[in-house]
């Protein structure tokens, strides 16, 4: 696949399952605004993918508009534990950068699985995705966000009991469906 199909995969699935069904209620705001940057890392080496990091968060300091960073990797971490380590030493990398309380790092993977969950707990597709991701989020944007919604500490419960409530079988196909259909820029209604 190209950049631009791995793009429109990660696009498609953001509107068709993350903003559709609110697991993440402030991912509209963005999206409509086009305040999202996605960037594909296709180097296998785990420290191309710490430079991509690094050089994403420079990129975000020299570009307010720009809310939030989804970096797709089509190399690194398609083992779901080496991913984890991958990411604990990308949040470490942000510590020593001095980037710490500036930015935040979330991350998705095709695979993921919470600790204690079992690998077919539908609650795990909160955070499948078709590739694994870093997504790099402002600080000052998640307080602000959080500052005008409701009881934010409940949106993870909510998440979890909803895609349980979907079920494993909806959710597959879901997931399997951000493939379909790439060429097309959908926009929501």
């Amino acid at each position: 696949m190209t950049s631009q199909e791995i793009i429109n995969t990660t696009q498609n699935w953001l509107t068709s399952f993350i903003i559709t069904y609110s697991i993440c209620p402030f991912a509209r705001q963005v999206h409509e605004n086009n305040s999202i940057s996605y960037e594909v890392i296709s180097d296998d080496s785990l420290e191309s993918g710490l430079l991509a990091l690094i050089k994403a968060c420079q990129h975000l300091d020299t570009n307010p508009e720009i809310v939030t960073t989804l970096q797709i990797f089509t190399a690194i971490g398609s083992n779901f534990d080496d991913f984890l380590d991958f990411v604990a030493i990308a949040e470490q990398l942000l510590i020593d950068q001095g980037y710490e309380g500036i930015y935040q790092l979330a991350n998705f993977h095709p695979d993921y699985c919470f600790a204690g969950s079992t690998e077919n707990d539908p609650a795990n597709y909160t955070n499948r995705s078709p590739y694994p991701m870093l997504h790099i989020i402002r600080e000052d944007s998640i307080t602000a966000a959080l500052q005008s919604y409701q009881n934010p500490e409940l949106i993870p419960e909510r998440n979890i009991e909803f895609t349980r409530k979907l079920g494993l079988e909806k959710l597959q196909g879901l997931l399997a469906g951000s493939y379909l259909d790439t060429s097309l820029n959908k926009h929501l209604k």
